[in-house]
């Protein structure tokens, strides 16, 4: 039966949810691709015109051949660079995860999209529509065998932040220009990871909660580095602290 949320529970008993994608959403995204491929394969033909001149056929069969790379060159390189989207899917608000909520792999983005070509058998996506509708997680068969989903990117809504951090200082401030890269660089999974690991902290056995916090902070470490004078003597928990707070924290322009 197919649900409309992914439940993932981490190896110290966090569970965090991701919001599937359906099929109108993914469908719109698509659209909005399948413009922009076929845009690029208009000029690409114009640009072939003068051959097809002299030979259609040979025209016809580049045409073919550029297509198919535009297409999956098209969909490897923005999922890969934009973070598991295409233009499509930042504009319908959607994105690439790995099914199991870990880093999205550049072999993952290959093989959804080299299988593109399986899931559109006849036309228009039948055999990979199909697919999704039957899946349980909405995966065509680009991401079964990828072991990725396509999710929704929820909008965050700002918690209460002061509960958690009341009273606790928070270094990273003093450095606003590494706190705007960490959040453009977080992603949203990843913020609410973060976040949800504050608020249940309490409900952890103590090595538990050192070995979470460890993982999470070594996590958001390699993702911006901070100076050592804003990192020194914080604990992992006190450094995931801090994130949070840069992360949902609302900020004023000077």
């Amino acid at each position: 039966m197919r649900s409309n949320v992914l439940l993932l529970r981490t190896p110290e008993g966090v569970v965090f949810s991701l919001m599937l994608a359906g099929p109108v959403v993914r469908f719109l995204a698509w659209a909005v691709d399948f413009c922009i491929i076929g845009g690029a394969c208009l000029i690409s033909s114009r640009i072939l015109g003068a051959i097809g001149s002299f030979s259609p056929d040979v025209a016809m069969a580049l045409l073919s051949l550029i297509y198919f790379v535009v297409q999956i060159g098209y969909g490897i390189m923005t999922e890969w660079l934009l973070r598991g989207q295409t233009i499509g899917k930042r504009v319908c608000g959607l994105r690439v995860e790995d099914e199991q909520g870990l880093r999205l792999r550049f072999s993952q983005v290959v093989i959804r999209n080299l299988l593109r070509f399986l899931d559109s058998l006849p036309l228009f996506y039948f055999v990979g529509g199909l697919t999704a509708l039957v899946n349980s997680k909405g995966q065509r068969l680009g991401d079964i065998a990828a072991g990725t989903v396509v999710v929704r990117i929820p909008k965050l809504v700002m918690p209460d932040v002061q509960q958690l951090i009341a009273g606790k200082f928070n270094s990273f401030r003093e450095y606003p220009h590494l706190e705007a890269r960490l959040r453009q660089r977080v992603t949203p999974n990843e913020a609410r990871l973060a976040l949800q690991a504050l608020q249940r902290r309490d409900i952890f056995d103590p090595a538990s909660r050192v070995e979470l916090f460890s993982e999470l902070a070594e996590h958001f470490k390699t993702t911006i580095k901070f100076p050592d004078e804003a990192v020194e003597g914080l604990t992992d928990e006190q450094y995931v602290r801090n994130v949070v707070d840069t992360l949902f924290r609302k900020t004023t322009a000077s």
